[in-house]
């Protein structure tokens, strides 16, 4: 693994490193009224888009990441649906 694939590594763990705080919160209070189901679903989606293109470029560190990234998020949907 060379330096560049390292900090895309590094990079993808602290944006998912972001989301782990709020998927905990959610899922102990039971709480999500805070969370907007729009905003969520919009960054699934440019998620799901990097996604793509990480498969495109052949870059593990987009891929790896980002799935990381789209079940943290998809579990604050189901969090904010099942928590109304």
């Amino acid at each position: 693994m060379d330096s560049i694939q390292l900090t895309g590594y590094i990079a993808g763990f602290v944006i998912a490193f972001s989301l782990t705080p709020q998927v905990y919160r959610s899922w102990k209070t039971k709480s999500t009224k805070d969370i907007s189901l729009l905003w969520n679903s919009i960054l699934i989606f440019g998620l799901l888009l990097y996604f793509v293109y990480g498969i495109g470029i052949r870059q593990m560190p987009i891929i790896v990441m980002n799935t990381v990234e789209m079940l943290l998020a998809f579990s604050l949907i189901v969090a904010k649906l099942t928590y109304k």
